[in-house]
């Protein structure tokens, strides 16, 4: 961990302890059952964010349906208790497998979903719970009370302590939270949620993480509807089953900031007390006044500040402040690999065999075969529609073939998904950029190191030398979003090649980019294959290509039409009459 994130891990630290401290004194303050009960739904409703939070948060799926595991965990240990007399010391973590389950048996079947058919789907899954258990009977389920061991039942005389040990809860959710964030697993989600695609590319087994992040997120949101129970000593279908409870713990997340440990624990300590208390004082003249002020509190977020008050308040600071300074130097690593010499013995790195895809009607890429060796830059090109970037996608997995067979390194890859063929060696950039934009420019290329570290050093290690090798070192902590057009596309170099892959696709590299700007790129990827890396490169600039690529494919309408040098290609009459045009023709005659 860089000297930077140890300080920032610190800054978190501190900043929860003293949190944690002022809310105890509040409680250790607070004589009024009524405010005490506040106190304790608080934390609770910030635990359920923080739930949510971690899945719809971090990963971008949104879930309208956190109240099946919260309503779960609740059920639970109310039935545990009166069934079997269960403790609800024991029933509570209970609560919390139970809920880790659901998730993940959700999330195996829903995750093949996207969008808002995701978010539609997850939200049939309490509105089904609340009618079975209706149906079962347990319309109302009222908890017994414990007169001679209360205290073994959470049953306290002082409801204070209720208050503590929800915010025990809650500080253990954020520190869990905090941990996620600065994991590999949290740099993952966040990827994920940027795009998809892109993460897929870098190496990441997206539904591998997509699971692991909804059975987190269940099993925290059993373990607040197992606690909220206790608290109530009433538990009805409605109550933690109701849409109101997904969309309460949605709003709170919302409100505060999505993707951060901060958010939830905003939107709750803000809109929780607020509700409660207007709903006591007004509750008999407005009927429902605690949905009037969730749904006020959205429309205010919506239109004041879109991604929430704590991502508001950063840019704002962010916007008045000095730019943090990159690192000046890479991060130690033991056992980082020093610089590879790839090249060999130009033997064949990448055989595409009689490949075809067609959709629907149309036929995009017909029978086309060709061999990459080891050190080649292969420069693919073709008019508009000639299906280049549709083979690309065929090469690294995005589409399988109709027919035909992908070769890299004799091992056929056909069949196999993005992350796998990133794992064997294969980096991609693409036609239109797909940085991850919220994240910082050292955080995007760590992502592509991750494929092939053996450790978080090593990843650091990777990603600090594939920066300081496009000159983006500098702008390590600059959000990627503030990126130029080139500065993009070196970042998309730089992430391919963090992961030290055998072979780089990169997809029209070159576009939008201006002249002097096309020739720094082209130094670099002449320099990356000088190392020994294999490229296969798309492009349109062919005054560039010609100078820059060993051989050429040329594609016109989905088929090879011809391959050859430099040379012969741009004077052969069959490609330029397809591709080049007469105003080559004429400059070149």
């Amino acid at each position: 961990m860089s000297v930077d994130a140890r300080a920032g891990l610190r800054r978190q630290l501190t900043l929860i302890a003293l949190f944690a401290a002022a809310y105890a004194l509040l409680t250790a303050l607070s004589t009024h059952s009524y405010y005490q009960l506040i106190l304790t739904v608080v934390p609770i409703w910030a635990v359920m964010g923080l739930a949510w939070n971690l899945l719809s948060g971090y990963s971008g799926f949104v879930s309208f349906g956190h109240a099946a595991f919260f309503g779960l965990g609740a059920y639970f240990v109310a039935l545990a208790q009166i069934h079997w007399g269960l403790s609800p010391w024991i029933g509570i973590p209970c609560a919390g497998i139970i809920g880790g389950i659901a998730g993940l048996v959700v999330g195996i079947p829903t995750f093949r979903l996207r969008g808002h058919y995701f978010a539609l789907a997850m939200l049939a899954y309490p509105l089904a719970l609340l009618y079975v258990f209706e149906w079962l009977g347990y319309q109302e389920l009222a908890l017994p009370m414990q007169r001679e061991a209360p205290a073994a039942f959470m049953q306290f005389a002082d409801h204070r302590l209720h208050a503590w040990l929800a915010l025990a809860l809650l500080i253990a959710a954020m520190l869990l939270t905090l941990w996620v964030e600065r994991s590999r697993f949290g740099v993952a989600l966040v990827a994920i949620r940027e795009d998809e695609a892109a993460a897929e590319a870098a190496g990441i087994r997206t539904i591998a993480w997509k699971l692991k992040a909804i059975t987190l997120s269940g099993a925290m949101a059993g373990v607040a509807g197992g606690f909220y129970a206790v608290v109530l000593l009433v538990v009805t279908p409605p109550a933690v089953f109701g849409m109101l409870v997904s969309a309460q713990a949605l709003i709170v997340a919302m409100f505060g900031g999505v993707g951060t440990v901060w958010g939830p624990v905003i939107g709750a300590v803000t809109l929780v007390p607020l509700s409660e208390v207007l709903h006591a004082q007004l509750g008999d003249v407005i009927p429902g006044i605690q949905g009037v002020v969730y749904g006020v509190a959205i429309v205010a977020v919506i239109l004041l500040a879109p991604e929430g008050v704590f991502w508001k308040v950063r840019d704002m600071r962010a916007r008045r402040g000095p730019r943090i300074p990159a690192p000046a130097a890479a991060p130690a690593a033991a056992n980082a690999n020093p610089p590879k010499t790839l090249l060999l013995d130009g033997d064949v790195i990448l055989t595409v065999e009689n490949v075809s895809k067609a959709f629907g009607g149309l036929q995009a890429v017909r029978s086309v075969s060709l061999e990459v060796k080891r050190g080649d830059i292969l420069g693919i090109i073709g008019p508009n529609g000639a299906g280049k970037t549709t083979l690309f996608n065929l090469l690294n997995g995005f589409i399988s073939p109709d027919q035909g067979r992908v070769l890299l390194e004799g091992k056929d890859v056909v069949g196999c998904a993005p992350y796998e063929i990133c794992r064997l060696g294969m980096g991609r950039t693409f036609q239109v950029v797909r940085p991850f934009r919220r994240m910082s420019v050292h955080d995007n290329v760590i992502v592509g190191a991750y494929v092939s570290a053996a450790s978080a050093g090593q990843a650091e290690a990777q990603a600090h030398a594939a920066l300081a090798r496009v000159g983006l070192l500098e702008d390590a902590c600059r959000p990627a979003g503030e990126l130029s057009n080139k500065q993009l596309r070196l970042l998309e170099i730089a992430r391919a090649l963090a992961g030290e892959p055998k072979i780089m696709l990169l997809d029209e590299t070159l576009a939008g980019l201006g002249a002097g700007e096309v020739e720094e790129v082209i130094a670099l990827v002449r320099q990356l294959a000088e190392e020994g890396r294999t490229i296969v490169i798309i492009e349109h600039t062919m005054q560039a290509m010609v100078r820059l690529v060993q051989r050429f494919v040329v594609l016109n309408e989905g088929a090879v039409l011809t391959q050859g040098q430099p040379a012969d290609i741009t004077r052969n009459d069959a490609v330029i009459d397809a591709y080049l045009g007469r105003k080559w023709r004429a400059a070149n005659a």
